[in-house]
């Protein structure tokens, strides 16, 4: 008993790992509308902020899809005036930082969260049959959290 008392913890944090690795082999809707892209040779919009905040706008643009970044900061990403064409994707990590993603009302929202002592909150979203395009946010936190509303 003593020497599984030991291993617990190191056993708790390898199957962490290894999860947090498998679902980025095995990938997503999101993942394969961003190797698209890259292939495509398309524009990424991408913000870091690091001890500080940035506040991006994408108002009246076309947005295709972004990568955010935060390490002790935040990132407001505003897209509630952006034109949306199609599906697009959002890839947002943050350690010990908050992304905040505003996004209009006429788009659906799906998540995919890796966290460890964070999270990914998209409650105040509704997804509805009407929308045309979907909004896939792929998020990492560790001590952080993204916030998509």
């Amino acid at each position: 008993f003593d020497i599984l008392r030991k291993l617990l913890i190191p056993v708790i944090v390898l199957v962490i790992g290894v999860k947090m690795i498998l679902k980025g082999i095995m990938g997503n809707k999101g993942t394969e509308i961003l190797k698209t892209m890259r292939e495509n040779g398309e524009e990424i919009k991408m913000a870091f902020a690091a001890f500080s905040g940035q506040n991006i706008n994408f108002d009246h643009e076309v947005f295709k899809g972004a990568e955010l970044t935060a390490v002790f900061g935040g990132i407001k990403c505003d897209l509630r005036n952006a034109r949306i064409e199609r599906d697009v994707v959002i890839t947002a990590s943050n350690v010990f930082g908050g992304i905040d993603i505003l996004l209009p009302e006429d788009v659906n929202v799906k998540v995919n969260s890796n966290a460890l002592f964070g999270g990914t909150d998209a409650k105040k979203h509704q997804n509805l049959m009407d929308n045309r395009y979907t909004v896939y946010v792929n998020s990492t936190c560790i001590f952080g959290g993204v916030d998509v509303k």
